[in-house]
Protein backbone atom coordinates (compact mmCIF):
# COMPACT_ATOMS: atom_id res chain seq x y z
CA UNK A 1 0.00 0.00 0.00
CA UNK A 2 1.39 3.99 -1.03
CA UNK A 3 2.41 6.03 1.81
CA UNK A 4 2.34 9.53 0.73
CA UNK A 5 4.03 12.81 2.76
CA UNK A 6 2.57 16.05 3.09
CA UNK A 7 2.53 19.19 5.30
CA UNK A 8 -0.64 19.32 5.93
CA UNK A 9 -3.43 16.24 5.98
CA UNK A 10 -7.17 17.53 5.58
CA UNK A 11 -9.94 14.93 6.32
CA UNK A 12 -13.11 16.42 4.93
CA UNK A 13 -13.91 18.64 1.69
CA UNK A 14 -16.50 20.93 3.17
CA UNK A 15 -16.03 24.77 3.22
CA UNK A 16 -13.60 24.32 6.65
CA UNK A 17 -11.57 21.89 4.66
CA UNK A 18 -11.41 23.86 1.55
CA UNK A 19 -10.77 26.87 2.89
CA UNK A 20 -7.87 25.63 5.22
CA UNK A 21 -6.24 24.12 2.08
CA UNK A 22 -6.56 27.60 0.37
CA UNK A 23 -4.69 29.08 3.13
CA UNK A 24 -1.54 26.28 3.92
CA UNK A 25 -1.34 26.43 0.26
CA UNK A 26 -0.76 29.83 -0.10
CA UNK A 27 1.87 29.44 2.76
CA UNK A 28 3.84 27.24 0.44
CA UNK A 29 2.65 23.80 2.66
CA UNK A 30 1.94 20.47 0.56
CA UNK A 31 -1.50 19.72 1.85
CA UNK A 32 -4.05 17.41 0.65
CA UNK A 33 -7.80 17.15 1.17
CA UNK A 34 -9.04 13.79 1.47
CA UNK A 35 -13.12 13.76 1.00
CA UNK A 36 -15.13 10.83 0.84
CA UNK A 37 -17.79 12.25 -1.06
CA UNK A 38 -18.07 15.63 -2.70
CA UNK A 39 -21.54 15.62 -2.96
CA UNK A 40 -23.15 14.48 0.27
CA UNK A 41 -21.76 17.31 2.82
CA UNK A 42 -24.16 19.36 4.23
CA UNK A 43 -23.41 22.05 2.15
CA UNK A 44 -23.31 20.03 -0.78
CA UNK A 45 -26.89 19.48 -0.49
CA UNK A 46 -28.03 23.01 0.37
CA UNK A 47 -30.51 24.05 -2.30
CA UNK A 48 -29.37 27.64 -2.17
CA UNK A 49 -27.27 29.59 -0.87
CA UNK A 50 -27.75 33.76 -0.53
CA UNK A 51 -26.22 34.74 2.34
CA UNK A 52 -22.76 33.69 2.06
CA UNK A 53 -20.57 36.97 1.82
CA UNK A 54 -19.29 38.05 -1.51
CA UNK A 55 -21.83 35.83 -3.61
CA UNK A 56 -24.51 37.83 -4.92
CA UNK A 57 -27.61 36.44 -5.86
CA UNK A 58 -27.94 32.44 -5.53
CA UNK A 59 -25.52 29.96 -5.60
CA UNK A 60 -26.41 26.48 -4.79
CA UNK A 61 -24.23 25.10 -1.88
CA UNK A 62 -22.65 22.36 -4.57
CA UNK A 63 -21.52 25.52 -6.63
CA UNK A 64 -20.38 27.24 -3.78
CA UNK A 65 -18.20 24.44 -2.46
CA UNK A 66 -17.17 23.69 -6.11
CA UNK A 67 -15.32 26.98 -6.23
CA UNK A 68 -13.66 26.98 -2.99
CA UNK A 69 -12.22 23.56 -4.19
CA UNK A 70 -11.41 25.04 -7.43
CA UNK A 71 -9.49 27.83 -5.55
CA UNK A 72 -7.97 25.60 -3.10
CA UNK A 73 -6.59 23.38 -5.84
CA UNK A 74 -5.63 26.21 -7.77
CA UNK A 75 -2.85 27.18 -4.87
CA UNK A 76 -1.33 23.84 -4.65
CA UNK A 77 -3.62 21.67 -2.69
CA UNK A 78 -3.82 17.80 -3.84
CA UNK A 79 -7.41 17.15 -3.65
CA UNK A 80 -8.06 13.16 -3.73
CA UNK A 81 -11.23 10.93 -3.12
CA UNK A 82 -10.89 8.74 -0.36
CA UNK A 83 -12.41 7.05 2.25
CA UNK A 84 -10.76 7.24 5.57
CA UNK A 85 -11.10 4.31 8.16
CA UNK A 86 -9.11 5.38 10.49
CA UNK A 87 -6.03 7.46 11.83
CA UNK A 88 -3.02 6.83 14.32
CA UNK A 89 -1.94 10.31 16.20
CA UNK A 90 0.33 9.12 19.27
CA UNK A 91 3.61 9.89 17.19
CA UNK A 92 5.31 13.12 15.34
CA UNK A 93 4.07 12.43 12.38
CA UNK A 94 -0.04 11.65 11.88
CA UNK A 95 -0.82 8.68 9.77
CA UNK A 96 -4.13 8.42 7.60
CA UNK A 97 -5.70 5.35 6.44
CA UNK A 98 -7.71 4.76 3.64
CA UNK A 99 -7.95 1.84 1.17
CA UNK A 100 -6.03 4.02 -1.41
CA UNK A 101 -2.99 4.05 0.62
CA UNK A 102 -1.62 5.75 3.81
CA UNK A 103 -1.53 9.39 4.03
CA UNK A 104 1.46 10.40 6.55
CA UNK A 105 1.11 15.07 7.63
CA UNK A 106 3.28 16.32 10.15
CA UNK A 107 -0.10 18.38 10.70
CA UNK A 108 -3.67 16.79 10.61
CA UNK A 109 -7.15 18.55 10.44
CA UNK A 110 -10.33 16.98 10.93
CA UNK A 111 -12.92 18.71 9.08
CA UNK A 112 -15.46 15.92 8.42
CA UNK A 113 -18.91 17.65 9.59
CA UNK A 114 -21.49 16.79 11.23
CA UNK A 115 -24.21 15.30 8.95
CA UNK A 116 -25.22 12.91 11.96
CA UNK A 117 -28.15 11.62 9.92
CA UNK A 118 -27.49 7.73 8.86
CA UNK A 119 -30.18 7.61 5.98
CA UNK A 120 -33.98 9.07 5.44
CA UNK A 121 -36.51 8.19 8.19
CA UNK A 122 -39.47 8.94 5.87
CA UNK A 123 -40.65 7.84 2.58
CA UNK A 124 -39.66 11.12 0.22
CA UNK A 125 -36.90 12.38 1.95
CA UNK A 126 -34.41 11.29 0.00
CA UNK A 127 -36.30 11.99 -2.97
CA UNK A 128 -36.71 16.08 -2.07
CA UNK A 129 -33.84 16.68 -0.16
CA UNK A 130 -32.30 20.36 -1.58
CA UNK A 131 -35.97 20.30 -3.24
CA UNK A 132 -38.18 21.41 -0.15
CA UNK A 133 -36.44 19.08 2.33
CA UNK A 134 -34.01 20.95 4.46
CA UNK A 135 -32.32 20.20 7.86
CA UNK A 136 -31.24 23.61 8.40
CA UNK A 137 -33.81 26.54 8.93
CA UNK A 138 -31.21 29.01 9.17
CA UNK A 139 -29.48 28.07 5.79
CA UNK A 140 -33.00 27.76 4.08
CA UNK A 141 -35.57 30.03 6.24
CA UNK A 142 -35.49 33.02 4.19
CA UNK A 143 -36.63 31.17 0.90
CA UNK A 144 -39.97 30.35 2.74
CA UNK A 145 -41.12 33.71 3.05
CA UNK A 146 -44.89 33.79 3.27
CA UNK A 147 -45.11 30.32 2.73
CA UNK A 148 -46.24 27.44 5.12
CA UNK A 149 -43.63 24.92 6.34
CA UNK A 150 -43.77 21.91 8.62
CA UNK A 151 -40.76 21.30 11.25
CA UNK A 152 -40.62 17.64 12.59
CA UNK A 153 -39.00 16.59 16.02
CA UNK A 154 -39.26 17.87 19.72
CA UNK A 155 -35.42 18.03 20.83
CA UNK A 156 -33.65 21.52 21.07
CA UNK A 157 -32.91 21.98 17.63
CA UNK A 158 -36.33 21.49 16.07
CA UNK A 159 -37.67 24.36 18.76
CA UNK A 160 -35.06 26.64 18.16
CA UNK A 161 -34.86 26.24 14.15
CA UNK A 162 -39.07 26.26 14.16
CA UNK A 163 -38.77 29.35 15.84
CA UNK A 164 -36.55 30.72 13.33
CA UNK A 165 -39.10 29.78 10.71
CA UNK A 166 -41.89 32.11 12.34
CA UNK A 167 -40.08 34.91 11.17
CA UNK A 168 -40.38 33.89 7.47
CA UNK A 169 -43.60 31.48 7.09
CA UNK A 170 -46.89 32.33 7.31
CA UNK A 171 -47.11 29.53 8.99
CA UNK A 172 -45.51 27.07 10.85
CA UNK A 173 -46.65 23.49 11.03
CA UNK A 174 -44.87 21.80 14.21
CA UNK A 175 -45.15 18.25 14.76
CA UNK A 176 -44.54 15.90 16.98
CA UNK A 177 -45.86 12.69 18.57
CA UNK A 178 -45.75 13.57 22.35
CA UNK A 179 -46.03 17.24 23.89
CA UNK A 180 -43.58 19.08 25.40
CA UNK A 181 -42.61 18.95 28.78
CA UNK A 182 -43.96 21.88 30.75
CA UNK A 183 -40.45 23.03 32.31
CA UNK A 184 -39.64 23.32 28.17
CA UNK A 185 -39.87 27.15 28.21
CA UNK A 186 -38.64 27.69 25.09
CA UNK A 187 -41.03 24.96 23.49
CA UNK A 188 -43.91 26.93 24.76
CA UNK A 189 -42.69 30.38 23.93
CA UNK A 190 -43.29 28.60 20.29
CA UNK A 191 -46.69 27.66 21.21
CA UNK A 192 -47.62 30.40 21.53
CA UNK A 193 -46.59 32.20 18.07
CA UNK A 194 -49.67 32.95 16.35
CA UNK A 195 -48.45 31.80 13.56
CA UNK A 196 -47.82 28.09 15.05
CA UNK A 197 -49.96 25.32 14.72
CA UNK A 198 -49.01 22.31 16.95
CA UNK A 199 -49.55 18.83 15.42
CA UNK A 200 -49.33 17.24 18.89
CA UNK A 201 -49.64 12.99 18.80
CA UNK A 202 -48.93 13.35 15.14
CA UNK A 203 -46.20 11.01 13.06
CA UNK A 204 -44.53 12.38 9.47
CA UNK A 205 -46.30 10.01 6.78
CA UNK A 206 -44.51 11.13 3.88
CA UNK A 207 -43.57 13.99 2.21
CA UNK A 208 -44.70 14.75 -0.85
CA UNK A 209 -43.64 16.27 -4.18
CA UNK A 210 -43.27 16.78 -8.09
CA UNK A 211 -40.46 17.65 -10.45
CA UNK A 212 -41.03 20.93 -8.42
CA UNK A 213 -40.15 19.82 -5.44
CA UNK A 214 -42.14 19.49 -2.02
CA UNK A 215 -45.80 20.03 -2.52
CA UNK A 216 -46.84 18.59 0.74
CA UNK A 217 -46.55 16.40 3.32
CA UNK A 218 -49.12 13.29 5.03
CA UNK A 219 -49.58 13.14 8.63
CA UNK A 220 -50.98 10.30 10.74
CA UNK A 221 -52.46 11.15 13.91
CA UNK A 222 -52.77 8.66 16.85
CA UNK A 223 -56.42 8.45 16.42
CA UNK A 224 -56.86 8.70 12.39
CA UNK A 225 -56.90 5.70 10.46
CA UNK A 226 -55.38 6.90 7.54
CA UNK A 227 -52.97 9.78 6.53
CA UNK A 228 -54.09 13.02 5.96
CA UNK A 229 -52.59 15.80 3.81
CA UNK A 230 -51.23 18.96 4.39
CA UNK A 231 -50.04 21.81 1.43
CA UNK A 232 -46.85 22.87 2.50
CA UNK A 233 -43.78 23.87 0.39
CA UNK A 234 -40.99 22.83 2.99
CA UNK A 235 -40.40 20.45 5.33
CA UNK A 236 -37.36 20.73 8.18
CA UNK A 237 -36.79 17.07 10.07
CA UNK A 238 -35.04 17.08 12.93
CA UNK A 239 -35.40 13.73 14.28
CA UNK A 240 -31.72 12.95 15.02
CA UNK A 241 -30.18 15.96 15.21
CA UNK A 242 -27.26 17.15 14.22
CA UNK A 243 -23.78 14.54 15.20
CA UNK A 244 -20.42 15.21 14.63
CA UNK A 245 -18.51 12.20 11.97
CA UNK A 246 -15.97 11.37 14.35
CA UNK A 247 -16.24 7.43 13.81
CA UNK A 248 -12.65 7.23 12.22
CA UNK A 249 -10.82 8.73 15.40
CA UNK A 250 -11.65 6.72 17.82
CA UNK A 251 -10.72 8.02 21.51
CA UNK A 252 -7.18 9.64 19.32
CA UNK A 253 -8.72 13.13 20.66
CA UNK A 254 -10.89 14.63 23.53
CA UNK A 255 -14.30 15.29 23.02
CA UNK A 256 -16.68 17.78 24.50
CA UNK A 257 -20.16 16.43 26.56
CA UNK A 258 -21.73 16.92 23.19
CA UNK A 259 -20.11 14.83 21.06
CA UNK A 260 -17.79 17.42 19.28
CA UNK A 261 -14.03 17.53 19.47
CA UNK A 262 -12.84 19.62 21.68
CA UNK A 263 -10.41 22.75 20.45
CA UNK A 264 -9.07 25.89 22.07
CA UNK A 265 -9.00 28.87 20.65
CA UNK A 266 -6.21 28.30 17.54
CA UNK A 267 -8.84 24.92 16.46
CA UNK A 268 -6.19 22.74 18.27
CA UNK A 269 -7.07 19.80 19.75
CA UNK A 270 -5.49 17.76 22.90
CA UNK A 271 -3.00 16.31 20.79
CA UNK A 272 -0.40 18.72 19.29
CA UNK A 273 0.00 18.59 15.76
CA UNK A 274 -4.22 17.87 15.42
CA UNK A 275 -6.44 20.91 14.51
CA UNK A 276 -10.62 20.26 14.38
CA UNK A 277 -12.62 22.78 12.27
CA UNK A 278 -16.25 23.04 11.27
CA UNK A 279 -19.24 21.12 12.50
CA UNK A 280 -17.31 18.11 14.10
CA UNK A 281 -16.51 20.39 16.69
CA UNK A 282 -20.65 20.49 16.94
CA UNK A 283 -20.87 24.80 17.11
CA UNK A 284 -24.37 25.97 18.06
CA UNK A 285 -24.18 27.75 14.37
CA UNK A 286 -24.04 25.42 11.56
CA UNK A 287 -23.10 27.91 8.94
CA UNK A 288 -20.58 27.86 5.73
CA UNK A 289 -18.94 31.34 6.65
CA UNK A 290 -18.63 29.45 10.44
CA UNK A 291 -16.93 26.88 9.50
CA UNK A 292 -14.91 28.68 6.70
CA UNK A 293 -13.66 30.89 9.56
CA UNK A 294 -12.62 27.36 11.65
CA UNK A 295 -10.48 26.48 8.35
CA UNK A 296 -9.20 30.02 8.28
CA UNK A 297 -7.66 30.25 11.77
CA UNK A 298 -6.58 26.60 11.95
CA UNK A 299 -4.50 26.98 8.78
CA UNK A 300 -2.56 30.07 10.62
CA UNK A 301 -1.40 28.33 13.48
CA UNK A 302 -0.28 25.67 10.94
CA UNK A 303 1.53 27.54 9.94
CA UNK A 304 2.81 29.11 12.96
CA UNK A 305 2.76 25.84 14.40
CA UNK A 306 5.12 24.24 11.48
CA UNK A 307 7.78 26.83 11.16
CA UNK A 308 7.89 27.48 14.77
CA UNK A 309 6.87 31.19 14.27
CA UNK A 310 5.71 32.81 17.91
CA UNK A 311 3.36 34.91 15.75
CA UNK A 312 1.06 34.91 13.16
CA UNK A 313 1.78 35.66 9.52
CA UNK A 314 -1.00 37.44 7.88
CA UNK A 315 -2.55 36.70 4.41
CA UNK A 316 -3.16 39.80 3.08
CA UNK A 317 -1.17 42.77 0.71
CA UNK A 318 -1.63 46.66 2.36
CA UNK A 319 0.34 48.24 -0.77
Amino acid sequence: MDTQEFDVVIIGGGPAGCTCALYTSRANLKTVILDKNPAVGALAITHKIANYPGVSGEMSGDELLKNMREQAVEYGTSYQRAQVFGIDVSGEMKKVYTPEGTFVGKSLVLATGAMGRSGASFEGESEFLGRGVSYCATCDGAFYRDREVAVVGLNQEAVEEAQFLTKFASKVHWITFKDPKQEDHHAHDLLAMPNVKHWRRTRLASVEGNGGGVTGVKLKTKDADEPQPLDVEGVFIYQNGSKPITDFIGDGVEYNADGGVKVNDDMSTNVPGVWAIGDIRNTPYKQAVVAAGDGCIAAMAIDRYLNHRKSIKPDWDHS
